[in-house]
């Protein structure tokens, strides 16, 4: 009860003092994700893919509630349960060392970054293939697909449990690392969170060459597409903030582009509206 009321204050602790600039600016999650929403939304308007497509698109005002529930409000909620779980698993026997696989602390802080970026992103994207391919976890994850117009802040518009099955593959990854992760390691969320603004925006950004590592828009677009083909039932463009790895697995496919794709899924109809109601996406039939 301890671990789990210390956890909770801890984390309200944080939260208020990013509100109130007590933190430092390049470490402020609050701050420095409106800040890379309004960097974001301002290219859509300033240079919209879709034109036709309103500045607040269909959804926007839920989308953008959904930002700080997923990322500030839940974790408060879920930060005692974290806690607990990390100290279940030293109960067991299984410290943040056993699993070790690299040493990250005598390497150069850029290298540490980009292996911890790198493998993370890998296991978020495993999580997102598993998301895809078990009705069970599917369940949870056609909220996130109910999006019917893209923009940046669709990017955060998902289901709370999905923190929770994101969760445990991150501790893995970390845990491979020998429970290191870079004291600039913020920089990497940063860095994550822009992407996935990007890869959900209304913009028409492909990186060029470097499509076959970073993912983009265009490619994300036909993750969220209505129409799949019938060899990938499961979906498409998996990538998180990488594109590599549906290029290895041979889950990547960009056809022709129409910026005008239908988006959804069959049965995207029966998701409610409402934030409330989304909530109890999953538990009810």
């Amino acid at each position: 009860m301890n671990t789990f009321l210390n956890s909770f204050i801890n984390t309200l602790s944080w939260l208020y003092q990013m509100i109130s600039f007590q933190t430092n600016w390049y470490e402020n999650y609050f701050w420095g994700l409106i800040l890379i929403s309004l960097i974001v939304w301002s290219l859509e308007i300033l240079f919209p893919w879709r034109k036709q497509q309103s500045i607040f698109r269909q959804d926007f005002w839920l989308d953008g509630f959904y930002m700080f529930f997923n990322f500030f409000l839940f974790s408060i909620f879920i930060s005692g349960f974290y806690a607990i779980f990390s100290n279940l698993l030293a109960f067991v026997g299984l410290s943040t060392n056993s699993l070790a696989v690299v040493d990250l602390k005598n390497l150069a802080p850029f290298t540490q970054l980009l292996i911890f970026f790198v493998l993370s992103d890998f296991f978020q994207w495993f999580t997102h293939v598993m998301l895809h391919r078990f009705d069970a976890l599917w369940s949870f994850h056609q909220v996130h697909h109910s999006v019917k117009e893209m923009g940046f802040a669709a990017h955060l518009r998902y289901h709370w449990i999905e923190n929770i099955l994101y969760k445990p593959l991150k501790t893995l990854a970390i845990m491979l690392l020998g429970g290191f992760e870079p004291e600039q390691a913020y920089l990497v969320h940063f860095i994550a969170i822009s992407i996935g603004h990007l890869n959900h925006s209304n913009l028409n950004i492909t990186w060029g060459p470097l499509k076959y590592i970073f993912n983009n828009p265009v490619m994300h677009l036909y993750h969220h597409a209505y129409h799949l083909p019938k060899d990938k039932k499961y979906g498409v463009n998996f990538g998180i903030s990488l594109s590599l790895w549906d290029y290895i697995f041979r889950t990547n496919y960009i056809p022709k582009v129409d910026k005008n794709e239908l988006l959804g899924f069959k049965g995207d109809d029966k998701v409610p509206s409402t934030f409330w109601k989304q909530l109890w996406v999953g538990f009810k039939n």
